[in-house]
């Protein structure tokens, strides 16, 4: 039987591995090993990783690495505390091959650390571009640590083999998020406004932005864009999902927890919840922000999207996602599109690019083809003919 690590450090990360982590579960050829890292373990991000304990996955080892600083500094200490510990993680488990997902640093702290223990790694979403964060360095950085590659898309896949992966162990599996939806059982609107203590009216939204860590303007400056943009639309109601812990996250979840004390008509969530955020998007009439999720799930709930600023762009685009700059007559143009009853009729006849069939069965089967037939760590760089 061979040993598969899945590596989580944030509460979006694991919704999306939780399908995967379930199948190998349930697999009589592998075993589970789960490690959980980043704001997981943080109390000011709601001490995530009880959800995974409450959903009957065993924790095998738990890694502090998340310093109480979003600074530059801070991150970079951060990354050195992940490297230091699981070294020492990865010489206890002895895990056949990690599973990774994603750009965040603190998987790129551990994707260098299995690379050095000889530890082949399995890589989620690579090939995707994000021009605004520098989590698109580092999602190119774990692939090419990588060994083996499920990307979202098509388009992704070949840049990855563009990046010198070899084809045969790149493969479009379609997004695990899409097919997560089909897979849940979504609360109805009565039960959802009792989860979240919150009532879904006309014209509500999903607010998720994260920090631009790329962009020239603040985080303060950008997100209080949004607030002055929110502000000026009439009876719109906001369900705020706070930011993650990257640089000058603390800055945009202080001015969320400020505005919704003055807001009746706004509430605020540490973590929703894969089950309650879902569920939610049956429901209102837009997500806006800056979140992948706006990019990648929420176009298979036929509503739109309002995209603001560079964080996501260069990814690929469903045509009920709205893009704009940030810039507060902008966004208030691009709300009221989004919410516009026109728009939302249109939006219904757009397909979402990243959905693909049996997402996480493909995962497994080529995981398990490739621990079968893959007995070196050699890499070999994939030369394309220009």
């Amino acid at each position: 039987m061979k040993k598969i690590c899945i590596i989580t450090g944030s509460r979006a990360e694991y919704y999306l591995l939780k399908p995967i982590m379930e199948a190998i579960k349930n697999d009589d050829e592998l075993i589970l090993q789960t490690v959980v890292t980043g704001s997981h373990l943080s109390t000011e991000f709601g001490l995530t990783y009880k959800n995974i304990e409450q959903d009957g996955f065993i924790i095998d080892e738990k890694v502090e690495m998340l310093l109480s600083s979003d600074t530059k500094i801070g991150i970079n200490k951060s990354i050195g505390l992940a490297m230091i510990s699981f070294g020492e993680v990865f010489e206890r488990l002895r895990p056949d091959l990690i599973v990774v997902l994603g750009d965040r640093y603190e998987i790129l702290a551990v994707s260098i650390c299995a690379m050095i223990c000889n530890i082949k790694i399995a890589h989620l979403h690579g090939g995707e571009i994000t021009e605004g964060a520098i989590d698109d360095s580092i999602r190119h950085c774990i692939t090419k640590i990588s060994h083996l590659h499920f990307t979202s898309t098509e388009d992704y896949k070949k840049r990855v083999i563009q990046l010198g992966e070899q084809p045969n162990t790149v493969f479009n599996v379609g997004a695990i998020g899409c097919e997560n939806i089909k897979k849940l059982n979504l609360l109805n609107k009565e039960d959802l406004e009792k989860n979240i203590n919150f009532n879904i009216k006309e014209n509500t939204i999903i607010l998720t932005f994260h920090p631009v860590t790329l962009e020239n303007k603040s985080s303060k400056e950008q997100f209080q864009n949004i607030l002055d943009a929110i502000d000026s639309i009439e009876n719109i109601n906001v369900i705020f999902t706070k930011a993650n812990a990257d640089t000058d996250g603390r800055v945009i979840n202080n001015m969320i927890d400020n505005y919704v004390s003055k807001n009746s008509n706004t509430i605020a969530f540490d973590t929703m919840g894969q089950l309650n955020y879902f569920s939610a998007l049956q429901f209102v009439d837009a997500v806006v922000g800056n979140s992948s999720s706006g990019i990648i799930e929420v176009p298979s709930f036929k509503i739109p999207t309002v995209n603001i600023g560079d964080r996501q762009k260069g990814r690929i685009y469903a045509d009920s996602v709205i893009n704009c700059e940030n810039e507060k007559q902008e966004i208030i143009n691009a709300i009221k599109k989004a919410i516009s009853k026109d728009f939302k009729e249109e939006v219904k006849n757009y397909n979402n690019p990243y959905e693909k069939e049996n997402t996480c069965k493909n995962i497994i089967y080529y995981i398990k083809q490739f621990l079968k037939n893959n007995n070196e760590n050699i890499k070999k760089f994939y030369d394309i003919n220009f």
